[in-house]
């Protein structure tokens, strides 16, 4: 940013401007060549591109000025950078796309953008095995080497930036539905931070902007935009997982689906996108497959570079007790069972089974929810193969 901040203020000046989108900004861009020559144009040339005779004039009074210089000051409070479309590092995927987003707010670390991303999106009311699903393909996705694009909404996309974390080194962008300073969901307030630290946070909204209803179909075509493709793990029949996947198969990018259990309404959106040509995902690698040639060369040569480090110690069931063979065998990955369900499974005291989920837990085998139900924490090996 040689130009420094200043440089933003005509970029702003046009987002900020009533009744300017971002296709009509991005065709204003175009037909001008620079921001600062659409307030230097007329009224009636404003108009023959299109634009209502209200909007024009609010070009031709340049007050969109004060707004911008405004927005800059809050920019700069925030530490926050801009990224207009113009620039080296704008990603080039994104800027492929039909109505790209001419400026982004950025915190963190804007390269992460420039590696090859994979999106994950889904339910924010996942069930057990999706958020399971989710943080283990993201975790593994990520020490291959892709940033892990998702929203930072509940669910399926706090589990997938939370999976790309548990990496070192392990890569991740959030798209914010709302201004940059807005923290929402609030409890995942940690995370963001984490995100920031190893990643980034970017929107197109200004800042301050609280996330309403009709932002985030919006902010999906930049999660979109943004990836090689799409995963869907789990979404309803109207989700917004189901209209990202389908802004990708417009974008010409893969869609993968997570298959779900056909009657549950949280399956449709996957179901539904495999049944209209997405990848059946059940590894890391059927991701990666379906990439274009050329990135998936390259991610195929990096780990073939660094096979010793791809070999991951796993737990061994076989070495396991009696006791917490038993109670292994019972817990499922895609249903939580209750404590009191496992002792009557097992047919083994109160006693025994709680240690046997004690121990279990401190393995690293099975995962205890509210309530005291458990289930089994999907090993990293589940459906492997070998690259």
């Amino acid at each position: 940013m040689a130009q420094g901040l200043e440089r933003y203020t005509y970029w702003l000046a046009v987002g900020l401007t009533p009744g300017i989108g971002a296709r009509l900004s991005a065709e204003l861009l175009k037909r001008f060549g620079a921001p600062e020559k659409i307030f230097s144009a007329s009224k009636a040339e404003l108009e023959a591109c299109g634009l209502p005779a209200p909007v024009a004039q609010t070009i031709v009074s340049r007050s969109p000025l004060q707004a911008a210089e405004q927005e800059l000051e809050k920019v700069r409070q925030l530490g926050a950078r801009l990224l207009a479309w113009d620039e080296p590092d704008y990603p080039r995927l994104l800027k492929e796309i039909y109505d790209p987003p001419v400026l982004l707010y950025v915190r963190g670390d804007v390269s992460v953008l420039s590696n090859h991303c994979v999106a994950i999106v889904g339910s924010r009311t996942p069930t057990p095995y999706g958020g399971q699903v989710t943080e283990r393909l993201a975790e593994e996705l990520a020490a291959r080497g892709l940033t892990v694009v998702s929203g930072l909404a509940r669910g399926i996309d706090s589990a997938a930036h939370r999976g790309a974390l548990k990496v070192a080194g392990g890569k991740t962008a959030a798209v914010l539905g709302c201004g940059i300073d807005v923290d929402y969901p609030k409890e995942n307030k940690k995370l963001r931070a984490q995100i920031e630290a190893n990643g980034c946070l970017l929107t197109e909204f200004p800042i301050g902007l609280f996330p309403a209803p009709q932002n985030f179909p919006i902010r999906n075509r930049i999660i979109a935009g943004l990836a090689w493709g799409v995963l869907v793990v789990e979404g309803g029949r109207y989700s917004g997982s189901l209209i990202t996947g389908r802004l990708a198969m417009e974008y010409n990018r893969q869609v993968y689906g997570v298959p779900g259990n056909i009657t549950n309404p949280k399956s449709s959106a996957p179901n539904t996108l495999i049944k209209q040509g997405a990848k059946l995902v059940e590894t890391w690698e059927d991701v990666v497959e379906e990439l274009p040639t050329p990135v998936r060369s390259e991610i195929l040569e990096r780990l073939a570079a660094s096979a010793p480090a791809e070999q991951k110690a796993l737990p061994l069931t076989e070495n396991l007790s009696a006791a917490e063979k038993g109670v292994y065998a019972i817990l499922k990955v895609d249903e939580a069972l209750h404590v009191d369900q496992v002792v009557e499974a097992t047919e083994m005291s109160s006693s025994d089974v709680l240690a046997a989920l004690f121990d279990l837990e401190m393995k690293g085998l099975i995962r205890q929810l509210p309530g005291k139900f458990f289930l089994r924490v999907l090993p990293a090996s589940v459906g492997s193969r070998t690259a």
